[in-house]
Protein backbone atom coordinates (compact mmCIF):
# COMPACT_ATOMS: atom_id res chain seq x y z
CA UNK A 1 0.00 0.00 0.00
CA UNK A 2 0.96 3.75 0.04
CA UNK A 3 3.11 5.75 2.54
CA UNK A 4 1.13 8.39 4.33
CA UNK A 5 2.41 11.25 6.05
CA UNK A 6 -0.10 12.74 8.63
CA UNK A 7 0.79 15.92 10.51
CA UNK A 8 -1.56 17.70 13.17
CA UNK A 9 -0.30 19.25 16.41
CA UNK A 10 -3.37 17.44 17.56
CA UNK A 11 -2.31 14.35 18.81
CA UNK A 12 -5.59 13.22 19.41
CA UNK A 13 -6.74 13.86 16.12
CA UNK A 14 -3.52 12.32 14.90
CA UNK A 15 -4.48 8.94 16.27
CA UNK A 16 -7.81 9.19 15.02
CA UNK A 17 -6.68 9.67 11.34
CA UNK A 18 -4.01 7.07 11.51
CA UNK A 19 -6.19 4.79 13.10
CA UNK A 20 -8.86 5.10 9.89
CA UNK A 21 -6.47 5.22 7.85
CA UNK A 22 -4.46 1.86 8.74
CA UNK A 23 -7.82 0.36 8.16
CA UNK A 24 -6.87 0.11 4.56
CA UNK A 25 -3.19 -1.00 4.97
CA UNK A 26 -1.56 2.20 4.57
CA UNK A 27 2.05 2.28 6.12
CA UNK A 28 1.43 5.39 7.96
CA UNK A 29 4.09 8.31 9.23
CA UNK A 30 2.58 10.54 11.96
CA UNK A 31 4.20 13.79 13.20
CA UNK A 32 2.64 16.89 15.30
CA UNK A 33 4.22 20.19 13.68
CA UNK A 34 5.68 20.96 9.79
CA UNK A 35 9.40 20.97 11.19
CA UNK A 36 9.03 17.51 12.39
CA UNK A 37 7.44 16.23 8.76
CA UNK A 38 10.18 18.14 6.79
CA UNK A 39 12.25 16.21 9.09
CA UNK A 40 10.48 12.91 8.23
CA UNK A 41 10.97 13.92 4.58
CA UNK A 42 14.50 14.09 4.82
CA UNK A 43 15.44 11.18 6.26
CA UNK A 44 12.58 8.49 4.59
CA UNK A 45 11.84 10.23 1.50
CA UNK A 46 8.52 11.79 0.08
CA UNK A 47 5.06 10.08 1.28
CA UNK A 48 2.64 9.09 -1.51
CA UNK A 49 0.46 11.47 -0.04
CA UNK A 50 0.35 13.96 2.79
CA UNK A 51 -2.56 14.61 4.88
CA UNK A 52 -2.16 18.12 6.92
CA UNK A 53 -3.89 20.57 9.60
CA UNK A 54 -3.42 24.00 7.92
CA UNK A 55 -3.64 25.61 11.77
CA UNK A 56 -0.63 24.60 13.49
CA UNK A 57 1.94 26.40 15.32
CA UNK A 58 5.39 27.59 13.63
CA UNK A 59 5.11 26.32 10.15
CA UNK A 60 1.12 26.21 8.98
CA UNK A 61 -0.07 23.24 7.16
CA UNK A 62 0.15 25.60 3.62
CA UNK A 63 3.50 26.37 4.41
CA UNK A 64 4.88 22.64 4.92
CA UNK A 65 2.74 21.84 1.19
CA UNK A 66 4.82 24.70 -0.32
CA UNK A 67 8.34 23.07 0.43
CA UNK A 68 6.75 19.85 0.08
CA UNK A 69 5.96 20.91 -3.75
CA UNK A 70 9.09 22.33 -4.41
CA UNK A 71 9.91 18.65 -4.14
CA UNK A 72 7.08 17.12 -5.81
CA UNK A 73 4.69 19.21 -7.67
CA UNK A 74 2.19 16.32 -8.17
CA UNK A 75 2.31 15.36 -4.83
CA UNK A 76 -1.48 14.46 -3.26
CA UNK A 77 -2.33 16.48 0.08
CA UNK A 78 -5.57 16.46 2.13
CA UNK A 79 -6.32 19.70 4.45
CA UNK A 80 -8.07 18.33 7.30
CA UNK A 81 -9.02 21.68 9.12
CA UNK A 82 -11.88 23.06 11.33
CA UNK A 83 -11.42 25.95 9.26
CA UNK A 84 -14.75 26.52 7.13
CA UNK A 85 -15.24 30.22 5.38
CA UNK A 86 -15.26 30.73 1.39
CA UNK A 87 -11.77 32.12 2.05
CA UNK A 88 -10.22 29.31 3.77
CA UNK A 89 -11.83 26.72 1.19
CA UNK A 90 -10.05 28.78 -1.48
CA UNK A 91 -6.50 29.12 0.40
CA UNK A 92 -6.83 25.42 0.23
CA UNK A 93 -7.72 24.45 -3.08
CA UNK A 94 -5.25 27.56 -4.32
CA UNK A 95 -2.66 25.41 -2.72
CA UNK A 96 -3.86 22.60 -4.66
CA UNK A 97 -5.35 20.02 -1.67
CA UNK A 98 -8.19 18.87 -1.33
CA UNK A 99 -10.40 20.37 1.64
CA UNK A 100 -11.95 17.60 4.41
CA UNK A 101 -13.46 19.36 7.01
CA UNK A 102 -12.83 18.34 10.76
CA UNK A 103 -15.03 16.82 11.82
CA UNK A 104 -14.85 14.11 9.36
CA UNK A 105 -15.97 10.84 9.18
CA UNK A 106 -13.70 8.01 8.53
CA UNK A 107 -15.42 6.72 5.34
CA UNK A 108 -15.01 10.31 3.54
CA UNK A 109 -11.61 10.47 4.58
CA UNK A 110 -10.43 7.08 3.18
CA UNK A 111 -12.30 7.79 0.27
CA UNK A 112 -11.16 11.31 -0.72
CA UNK A 113 -7.09 9.32 0.18
CA UNK A 114 -8.44 6.29 -2.39
CA UNK A 115 -9.48 8.52 -4.83
CA UNK A 116 -6.24 11.05 -4.61
CA UNK A 117 -4.17 8.00 -4.64
CA UNK A 118 -5.62 6.39 -7.69
CA UNK A 119 -1.79 4.36 -9.45
CA UNK A 120 0.54 5.38 -6.29
CA UNK A 121 -1.01 3.23 -4.06
CA UNK A 122 0.71 -0.05 -6.00
CA UNK A 123 4.18 2.10 -4.95
CA UNK A 124 6.40 -0.44 -2.96
CA UNK A 125 8.31 1.79 0.14
CA UNK A 126 7.51 5.43 0.15
CA UNK A 127 8.67 7.73 -2.45
CA UNK A 128 12.35 8.62 -2.25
Amino acid sequence: MARLLVVDDDADVRDLVVGWLRVDGHDIVDVGSGALAMGEVDSGGLPHLLVFDVLMPGMDGIALLGLLRQRDVDLPAIALTVLWSSADMARVRAAGAVYVPKPSSGGELRAVVRRLLGGRAALPGGRR
